[in-house]
């Protein structure tokens, strides 16, 4: 059972090794990390062999990171090559298998910038391939957001080479913005959809919420995730917490276990 460490942001930065021991009693067992200081080679404030050690101590283990790779969109082709390999280096470090494309800033949305956008992520699947790691991008909303009848996300998909770049799909984000069901976006391409972020969607205001809590239903979409090609699977939740988050992803955590796992 994986956990996206955003969820927990406040409490990673108020006490990392109480949180990462909190985590592992949960039952959670694979993290996927966010953010990195590439030039520091540094996780969470450690250098990757201390936080690697912090994890081994948890009987943690971290399969994929989100990595500031969108800070380099507008750059030069060499510095975002460089960061690219400060990545490589960090994310072997630390056991993971995959680097990923989490974000785009705001400006970044226009259907030009999709289109620089898949020049760029071919060329860092190319270059993380070579490294012996996988390479994914993840989505939000504003992927689906209509442009005369085009979406940043049909453009990912045809633009890029699937054996260089794979797709990390936020299952919640689908459901809140995209036309297409899961089931509809798996058929479009099977076997590329290698990691899912799950979680919740408030049946009113459509914010997140805890697993359970929500209109989602995972009964239907996980199983899908054969088609998919899904290999990995983070929960996670970004916020409006009933009471906080290492509460959110205790109860988050107890349903899937109950209600969900079964399904995969």
């Amino acid at each position: 059972m994986g956990l996206q460490l955003f969820t927990v942001r406040a409490a990673m930065a108020s006490d990392l090794t109480g949180t990462l021991k909190q985590i592992a009693s949960l039952g959670y067992e694979d993290l996927e990390t966010y953010g990195y200081n590439g030039d520091e080679r540094m996780y969470y404030g450690l250098k990757a062999s201390a936080f690697k050690q912090l994890l081994d101590d948890n009987h943690l283990t971290t399969s994929s990171g989100h990595y500031d790779l969108f800070r380099y969109l507008d750059t030069p082709a060499d510095a975002l090559e460089r960061y690219v390999d400060q990545c490589i280096e960090g994310a072997h470090a630390i056991g993971q298998r995959y680097i990923t494309w989490p974000w785009l800033m705001p400006e970044s949305r226009t259907l030009e910038k999709f289109k620089l956008l898949t020049s760029k992520l071919n060329s860092v699947g190319e270059q993380v391939t070579k490294a012996g790691l996988g390479f994914a991008y993840h989505n939000h909303d504003f992927e689906f957001a209509d442009h005369g009848g085009q979406n940043g996300y049909d453009i990912i998909m045809q633009e890029t080479d699937p054996a260089l770049v794979k797709l990390q799909v936020d299952l919640y984000w689908v459901m809140h913005s995209s036309k297409l069901t899961p089931a509809e976006l798996f058929s479009k391409q099977p076997g590329r959809f290698v990691m899912w972020h799950i979680k919740d969607m408030d049946k009113v205001s459509r914010d997140y919420t805890e697993l359970g809590n929500g209109s989602i239903d995972y009964t239907v979409i996980l199983p899908e995730a054969s088609r998919a090609g899904m290999q990995l699977y983070f929960l996670e939740q970004g916020g409006n917490f009933a009471k906080d988050p290492i509460q959110s992803i205790t109860d988050s955590a107890h349903f899937f276990k109950k209600n969900l796992e079964r399904y995969l």
